[in-house]
């Protein structure tokens, strides 16, 4: 965990005490809150992560606060009136603190609204923490269509977090002049080519695959192995895989735990049961307590028109490859394009690796959630992983508030 920085002090002030500074103190009350006495918040998050994962949340958030100062400062983003911003269904106190807190340091209101799969817990989180920082951030429970009318159209900037579909309906309501910026998911490709260490590749495909119980946007859709690994990357899997322990989201010794999201299961079961000659380990779903195994699923070496899809549940989509020329041209085609955000290369690709730079974020022999920095940018350039759009243009690349801001929010220059 990161050192906070000098934050200032409202206390040592003079009596006019300038809005940035009781904004910064704000945000360090949070942090320090979250340092001190995460307990309520650790148990709430429990309701819809695993014991592991909430905690992972809670110290990226405390990473993302600490750094929050600086990310404002090395950006100068101007002055935003007014922000809101369509909430996620999961990651609720990292979306809380990257979509909200830290932009409340330029901003003058944020309005934001819940997922409706989750609206009970972030409501519940804002009060906690709204009690900490006492920031102009609302919470509505306003309709979509209401949101949008009363407060989408009139915000300088707009937030929006999950389908591309639906991000699409929503820029084609706004007014030139607005900044959208639009976060996503992508395929996330993992690559295992020749001179990869199997043992660490395996590891870390648990680590990112299992995160949440597969409940993460960075989890990987696809792992592409070279022929020459298939055999013992599965097989090694498989062996890990076997000592895993499930337990209910409270337990801390848990590996993975029930479902939370009603679709995922059942996209999940869906996907298997198209795909259960090709299941190698696990498919069992428990409908009744929601629970999906970890599941090994082995099919043919993909092409520019498989169709990946997003899995928010631990499932292992393993697919063979024999060129690694081959393999990134079809990585950097059609739908892997559009989906392009983050990509591991683990072993000797350096064709392949050059090839995923131009679209994603790569990570070579670890995972993205090693380079998951709350105060960077982040994404690919991929149109449905995430993109900035102002009303005349818009950009895939990776996405930071207060870097889009600066660039192309209100005053910006051109």
């Amino acid at each position: 965990m990161s050192s906070a920085p000098a934050w200032p002090t409202v206390a040592a002030e003079p009596e006019e005490v300038s809005t940035d500074s009781r904004r910064a103190a704000a945000v360090h009350r949070v942090r320090d809150f979250l340092v001190n006495d995460a307990g309520t918040v650790h148990e709430l998050l429990c309701e819809i992560s695993t014991h592991r994962a909430a905690r992972y949340e809670i110290e990226s958030t405390i990473a993302t606060l600490d750094g929050a100062l600086d990310e404002v400062a090395a950006h100068r983003p101007g002055r935003v009136p007014r922000l809101a911003a369509f909430m996620p269904s999961n990651v609720i106190l990292y979306s809380y603190a990257l979509y909200l807190l830290v932009p409340a340091l330029y901003t003058d209101r944020l309005v934001f609204r819940p997922s409706s799969r989750v609206k009970d817990q972030m409501q519940r989180l804002h009060t906690l923490l709204a009690e900490r920082h006492g920031l102009p951030i609302t919470l509505t429970g306003a309709s979509q269509r209401e949101f949008l009318q009363e407060h989408v159209r009139p915000a300088d900037v707009v937030v929006f977090t999950g389908a591309y579909a639906n991000a699409e309906q929503i820029r084609d309501r706004l007014s030139p002049g607005q900044l959208f910026l639009f976060l996503g998911s992508g395929v996330n490709p993992f690559v295992v080519a020749p001179g990869a260490d199997v043992e660490q590749a395996v590891r870390d495909a648990i680590a990112i695959r299992v995160l949440n119980t597969g409940q993460d946007c960075l989890g990987p859709d696809l792992f592409s192995v070279h022929e020459s690994l298939l055999d013992p990357f599965v097989d090694t899997l498989v062996s890990e895989l076997k000592g895993l322990r499930y337990g209910p989201y409270s337990d801390p010794d848990a590996d993975f735990g029930p479902i939370f999201y009603e679709s995922a299961l059942e996209d999940g079961a869906q996907f298997l049961a198209r795909n259960h000659g090709g299941i190698v380990h696990g498919g069992h779903v428990d409908f009744r307590g929601r629970r999906l195994d970890p599941t090994v699923v082995v099919g043919p070496e993909v092409t520019p028109r498989t169709h990946v899809p997003e899995f928010f549940a631990p499932i292992f989509n393993i697919a063979g490859y024999r060129d690694e020329d081959a393999l990134a041209a079809t990585l950097t085609t059609g739908m892997f394009t559009e989906r392009a955000l983050g990509s591991s290369v683990y072993g000797h690709a350096p064709g392949l690796v050059e090839a995923l730079r131009r679209r994603t974020t790569v990570t070579l022999d670890t995972t993205l959630l090693s380079i998951d920095n709350g105060n960077a940018p982040f994404g690919g350039y991929g149109r449905m992983a995430n993109y900035i759009a102002d009303g005349e243009d818009v950009r895939a690349e990776p996405v930071l508030i207060s870097q889009a801001v600066a660039a192309y929010g209100p005053g910006a220059g051109r």
